[in-house]
């Protein structure tokens, strides 16, 4: 009986980790926890794309976040010229649910601004759950680039407790549920292959994300598909999990780099506090 007990505490304990870290790390400090109950409104950009930058740019947020996740990255994609849109969805439902949302989304910003594809640029599960979109929603044929910064591609032992907690995690967050390495959607989601025909495939990840863990789990394993580990470029970068997306100057060259590619600069490794 007291085996029995402790096996259903240590199961409780790493659900609340699961959602404590997920939450925490995609949360600003001195910001309050972001609430997914209710999606905020998604923005569609009213610019027109250009022929310098022919494909509208879609940013995704990931699990236990909302677009304002990207208030500091959306500008300076803005003055680099490019026409970009925020979609807003209810993280924690099943990441099916947000990638039919998606669907309607990429049609919209397709309508307004006169691209003819998307480029999608993503964080942790936002990085991830457009692949469902491409894979089964026939998303491959309207998007140019999918570009995830720690992507929960493979989902995430989170150092061994989401494996414990898994029964319990889908109780409150489906899509955490979902996020765990080995899940049914993750396998279904990465068979035959992780990645499909006609789309660039660009990861960045940090060895020091503390949500998907293992880091590796991020990375893509399909032929075509560009992985980058922030630190091979900058090597004393310390970003975590949200920071590489959310502020991390030296990920978003590696953005605008995978974006504009005939027009890319080199990394000139910067602190986080340092303009690009």
């Amino acid at each position: 009986m007291k085996l029995r007990w402790r096996s259903a505490a240590a199961a409780a304990v790493s659900v609340a980790v699961l959602g404590l870290a997920i939450a925490s790390a995609s949360t600003p400090a001195g910001a309050s926890p972001v609430s997914t109950a209710t999606a905020s409104p998604s923005a569609v950009g009213s610019c027109r794309v250009t022929a310098a930058h022919p494909f509208p740019v879609i940013l995704v947020h990931g699990t236990f976040e909302n677009s304002g996740m990207w208030s500091q990255f959306q500008p300076v994609l803005e003055q680099a010229g490019f026409c970009v849109s925020t979609i807003d969805y209810n993280s924690l439902q099943d990441m099916a649910t947000s990638a039919r949302q998606l669907n309607t989304f990429v049609n919209r910003v397709l309508a307004a601004s006169g691209g003819t594809k998307v480029d999608i640029v993503g964080h942790s599960q936002g990085g991830m759950m457009p692949r469902f979109f491409l894979k089964n929603l026939n998303g491959a044929a309207r998007t140019h680039s999918l570009i995830g910064l720690a992507p929960s591609n493979y989902g995430t032992t989170l150092s061994g407790l989401a494996v414990i907690g898994g029964p319990l995690v889908g109780l409150f967050c489906t899509s955490c549920a979902q996020q765990i390495q080995g899940s049914a959607f993750l396998n279904a989601l990465n068979s035959p292959t992780d990645v499909v025909p006609g789309v660039n495939f660009t990861v960045i990840e940090t060895n020091r994300d503390e949500v998907v863990t293992p880091f590796r789990n991020a990375f893509l394993k399909g032929a075509g598909a560009t992985n980058l580990l922030i630190q091979n470029f900058c090597p004393a970068d310390i970003a975590g999990h949200i920071a590489l997306a959310q502020e991390d100057r030296n990920a978003w060259r590696l953005v605008l780099n995978a974006l504009d590619p005939a027009h890319a600069r080199p990394v000139v490794c910067v602190a986080e506090i340092n303009p690009l």
